[in-house]
Order: C-alpha cells, then structure tokens, then sequence
C-alpha cells in the first residue's frame, strides 16, 4: 500500500504535486537542493489552499491537516528512508534526471516506486539509470496540479503490470483520470499540444496576425479555453523549447523543430508568466494571483 510520498522538486510543478498528495491524506517528504525554493513552495501551497477555502471548498482544519502532512528537506539521502513512492519534478532535462533516478535508486527502499513527471523524456531512458527498471514509470500531472484532473500514467519498456497497477489506481485516489500511455517521444499530451504551439509560434512568425488575434481565433473558433501562445507563457517558453527538442530528436522529423523566435524569446530570458514577460507581458501584474484566476473562476 503507498502511503508515503516523496516529492523530488519543489517548483511549480513538484509544489503542486506535493499539495495534491497532502491534501489527499499521503505523508510527504518534498525535497529540493534550495531552502528558499522550499520556502517558496510551502507558500505557494499556503495560498492555493487559502483560495480553495474562500471558494468554500475546504476549511481551516482541512488547510491544516494538508500542511501537517508536507516536511522539507534539502537532502535526498534523509527523505526517502520509508517512501513507498518518490515522484521526480526536476527541471525537463535529460541528464539532471538520469543523475536523480540513480540517486533515488541508491537510497530508496527496495520496493519503493520510481515515478518521473516528465513531459516527453523516454521513461526507458530514465529507467536505464537504475537497478530496478520494472518499478520505474511516468506520472506525467497536468498544470496547475491541483486543479486538472488528467495524468499521462507512462509504461517504460521494462515497467512491471504490478508497478503500473498500483500508479494508476493510486492516481484516482487523488481525484485525477489516469490515461495509460506508451513510451515514445512527447506521450499523448505534449505530441498534439507542442506543434499545434510551434504552428502558432510560426504563425505569428510569418506575419499572419498577432498575439491575441492568433489566440482570439483558437478561443472563439475553436472552442479552447486558453490560446496557445497565452498557454505557451503558462506553461513555460524554456520548457515548450526543451520538449520540441526532445521530440525532434526523437522522430528526427522537421514538424518538430522549434520555430526561431521561440529560441530567441528563451535566450532572451522571455519566458512567459514566470519571467514576467513572453508572448505578453505580466510586470504590471501578480503572477501568482494571474495564473490562479486563470483556473479558479
């Protein structure tokens, strides 16, 4: 049975995972090299919860109880003692990752889980970095965490039937739909959702319209409740570039190359709500509050 969790990266998306598990009664152990980041993702956490509770959707004593059930720590070694499952957050990069699963798999317990939310890196990939390839698997959350319900639950080529029984009933405990995918290149999410970015990226790259023109016509013709470019600067412009690359060199196929202005606007340092400037601009604003009335109307 998992009960307690270990959480490895405490930014936007390891905070929110954290918060999920907590708030669903798991024991977590959340996990990151800074202090500050840690501190940061406790408030983080404070603050979703605070908005929950004025939407009269939790109480002060559930708050509490979410927050008893989250403890810090800087050292991997001295959080995993007991975990029955360790969900990796890192930054989407490939070798930051291998580096990881092998420390995980050298101070996990035996039977302990091995889970990565990863994007679009292989799963296979990741696994070859441990001793126990059939208790690795991708738990891919969808941002922000604690509000959307889909996880990519991602089988490795060695994954065992037992590993991917246990992730994928254990995800619906946490109020989430889990969807079985394989392991290729960007899974089922990020394989639809990043060229239909890039195209827009080009799109407004090529002159055709502008910005909000661009998002204007997917909202309003197409039914989505975001733009892409407005969810290009949600979920990252570093990041939709790292899982465009790993997708082009997955498929070696030129659909996948990510548009030039796209590479420009990361090396520029414009990546989206979390820089404060990318395909708009969000200095005049909170970017916490921003985000979060993004999803919690």
């Amino acid at each position: 049975m998992i009960k307690n969790i270990v959480v490895i990266g405490a930014g936007t998306m390891g905070n929110g995972i954290a918060h999920t598990f907590a708030q669903s009664g798991f024991n977590v152990n959340l996990v990151d090299v800074s202090q500050d980041a840690l501190d940061r993702g406790i408030k983080t956490i404070t603050n979703n919860l605070d908005r929950i509770i004025a939407k009269g959707n939790l109480t002060e004593e559930q708050k509490a109880e979410t927050l008893g059930n989250i403890t810090t720590f800087t050292e991997l070694k001295n959080a995993v003692g007991t975990a029955d499952l360790i969900v990796e957050a890192a930054t989407e990069n490939q070798d930051l990752k291998l580096k990881i699963f092998g420390q995980m798999d050298e101070f996990a317990p035996e039977n302990c889980i091995l889970a990565t939310n990863t994007s679009s890196i292989s799963i296979t990939k990741i696994a070859s970095a441990t001793k126990r390839p059939e208790k690795v698997i991708g738990m891919h959350f969808m941002n922000p965490v604690p509000i959307m319900k889909l996880v990519e639950i991602i089988k490795g080529y060695s994954t065992s039937k037992e590993t991917f029984d246990q992730i994928y009933e254990m995800s619906k405990t946490l109020g989430k739909v889990p969807v079985e995918v394989n392991d290729y290149p960007g899974f089922v999410a990020n394989r639809i959702l990043m060229p239909m970015i890039n195209e827009s990226i080009e799109t407004l790259y090529n002159g055709v319209a502008g910005v909000e023109e661009i998002d204007t016509v997917m909202k309003l013709g197409m039914a989505h409740p975001m733009g892409p470019l407005q969810l290009a600067d949600f979920i990252g412009l570093d990041v939709c570039l790292a899982i465009l690359n790993v997708m082009y060199d997955g498929f070696k196929n030129p659909k996948y190359a990510p548009n030039p202005l796209l590479v420009n606007m990361v090396m520029a340092g414009k990546l989206g709500v979390k820089s404060g400037e990318g395909f708009y601009d969000y200095s005049e604003i909170k970017k916490a509050e921003k985000v979060s009335k993004m999803f919690l109307k």
